[in-house]
């Protein structure tokens, strides 16, 4: 059997996050260039990205944080204009062809709202916060294997970083599939793990075609 069916990454597979670390700069009264060569600096050390927030102001609590912002009015969250070029249409091609489509990542429970609301052609959308369990976790490839009520080797699950996506997605039994795109993508892209991909796309444009080309 070939792939039936398709799980895609949240966060900088289909959408681009540039905004959204760009307010938490101006929210929390650092540059944006400090903001974003911090984010980098603790990607390339291979930390959370949760990390960048510590640097910038010690004992820093996220949710609290974000409660704060959402009281004042500047909610944190991503809409349909954040979604890449690329996204919409692949994810409709895909389902054009016959394919189950997916999305799940590393998000808060409220972005499976903010996604559903986008229209996108998703058959699956979860977050781990909603699922409780994070990627790189083998459970949560687990968890998407279930949703379908497919074997693990017709499912593709596609994202952006070797070590949440490429190497557990392989690891369990998937076709693991890698965009070079965002920080990780193109930090990732030259590690050596990043050979563990049975695909590597420039462009989610790209996949539909590179998906047939394994039947």
């Amino acid at each position: 059997m070939g792939v039936s069916t398709v799980f895609f990454d949240v966060g900088e597979t289909l959408i681009d996050e540039t905004r959204q670390w760009g307010e938490w700069a101006d929210w929390l009264g650092v540059t944006r260039l400090t903001f974003f060569a911090l984010l980098g600096a603790v990607i390339e050390r291979g930390g959370s990205h949760r990390d960048v927030f510590e640097l910038v102001r010690p004992g820093f609590d996220l949710a609290a944080e974000t409660a704060r912002r959402a009281a004042a009015g500047c909610p944190y969250g991503f809409d349909a204009s954040d979604l890449y070029d690329d996204a919409a249409p692949c994810l409709r091609s895909l389902r054009d062809a016959g394919m189950r489509v997916g999305l799940a990542g590393n998000q808060p429970e409220s972005a499976e709202r903010a996604l559903a609301e986008m229209g996108l052609a998703a058959d699956v959308i979860a977050t781990s916060q909603g699922w409780g369990v994070e990627k790189p976790s083998p459970e949560f490839f687990a968890r998407v294997a279930a949703e379908v009520g497919v074997p693990p080797s017709e499912i593709a699950y596609v994202g952006d970083r070797v070590d949440n996506d490429v190497a557990p997605a392989r690891a369990a039994g998937m076709v693991a599939v890698f965009i070079r795109r965002g920080p990780w993508g193109y930090l990732h892209a030259a590690r050596p793990e990043a050979a563990l991909a049975h695909v590597r796309l420039q462009s989610l444009a790209e996949l539909p075609a590179a998906l047939a080309a394994r039947k």
